[in-house]
C-alpha cells in the first residue's frame, strides 16, 4: 500500500464521547464513538482502537496520517502519545495556527473551540455559505458563517442531556429521565412532563435562535446544518434545519489535513 492509498485516521475528542474514523482517500471507511474516559492511558486507548480496526477488517502496514482535534485539554497529549508510539504517525491537532482555509472573525480566535470551527469547514464546503451549523452534544454551539465563507461567530447553550441531568439533580421531586419524545406538549404525567419541556422547548429555543441569527447576518436564504449525537432525534422537530450530518466533523478533520499535508 503506498502512502496515498494508505488510511487516514480522524480523531475527535469531547467531552462526552471519543468520536474515530478511518478514511480511505475521501472515503469514510469506518467510524465508531466510545466514551470519553478522562483516566484511560494511551496503551488503553490504542487497545480499544485496535480493536474497533480488527473489527472492520483494518490493518494498515502504514498511516497516511492522523488529524484530531480535542476540547478535553488534558487528553489531547493523551492521543498525541497514542499516534506517535502506536501509529507511528505525528498527528495533526488542529488548533489556532492551522491552517483551515476559513477566516475567524472572532475577538479571540484562539479563545474559539477548533471543533466549531472544523464542522463549519466541513459543511462550507458541501453546502456553500452562508450558514449556520447545529451541534447537538454535550454543549449545543450555533455556529454562523457569512457569505464570504468567515466564520463570523455564534452561541453555546448547554445540551439536553445537561439539562435534564440539572432539572433531576437540583429539584427533590423530579425523576432522572429517558430523552424520548412524548406524545404530545401538553403532558398529564410528570416524566412526559419533563420530556416536553425539556425536547420541545429546546426545539422551540433552537428555531429562535436561529431566526435571530439569519436575521444578524442579513440574508434571506442561510442553510441549517445539524450535527452531533443527539442530532437524529431532534432535527426531524426542528423545521428550519435543511440536512443532518452526523460524520460533518470528520470529514472536516479530512479537509485540512489535506490543506496542511505537504
Amino acid at each position: 500500500m503506498n502512502a496515498g492509498a494508505a488510511p487516514l485516521l480522524a480523531i475527535k475528542i469531547g467531552n462526552s464521547n471519543v468520536v474515530i474514523g478511518v478514511f480511505e482517500r475521501d472515503t469514510l471507511r469506518a467510524r465508531w464513538r466510545a466514551h470519553t474516559e478522562m483516566n484511560q492511558t494511551a496503551d488503553e486507548y490504542a487497545i480499544l482502537l485496535d480493536d474497533f480496526f480488527a473489527q472492520e477488517g483494518l490493518a494498515p502496514p502504514q498511516w497516511r496520517g492522523a488529524a484530531m482535534v480535542s476540547v478535553v485539554p488534558a487528553l489531547t497529549p493523551t492521543f498525541e502519545e497514542l499516534c506517535r508510539r502506536h501509529y507511528g504517525i505525528e498527528p495533526l491537532v488542529v488548533r489556532a495556527g492551522v491552517e483551515t482555509g476559513m477566516p475567524v472573525r472572532y475577538d479571540n480566535p484562539r479563545a474559539l473551540g477548533a471543533d466549531r470551527l472544523v464542522e463549519c469547514v466541513a459543511a462550507k464546503a458541501r453546502y456553500g455559505a452562508p450558514l449556520i451549523v447545529l451541534d447537538f452534544g454535550t454543549a449545543t454551539t450555533f455556529n454562523a458563517v457569512n457569505r464570504a465563507g468567515e466564520f463570523v461567530g455564534g452561541a453555546i447553550t448547554p445540551g439536553v442531556d445537561l439539562a435534564a441531568d440539572a432539572l433531576y439533580r437540583a429539584t427533590a421531586q423530579l425523576p432522572r429521565i429517558d430523552l424520548a419524545l412524548p406524545p404530545r406538549a401538553i403532558a398529564t404525567n410528570t416524566r412526559q412532563a419533563m420530556q416536553s419541556g425539556i425536547l420541545f422547548g429546546y426545539v422551540g429555543m433552537v428555531e429562535g435562535m436561529v431566526a435571530r441569527m439569519r436575521a444578524e447576518l442579513g440574508e434571506s436564504e442561510v442553510r441549517v446544518i445539524a450535527t452531533g449525537g443527539l442530532a437524529p432525534m431532534l432535527a426531524p422537530q426542528i423545521r428550519v434545519i435543511q440536512a443532518v450530518e452526523p460524520d460533518l466533523i470528520l470529514h472536516g478533520l479530512r479537509m485540512i489535513f489535506e490543506m496542511n499535508d505537504s
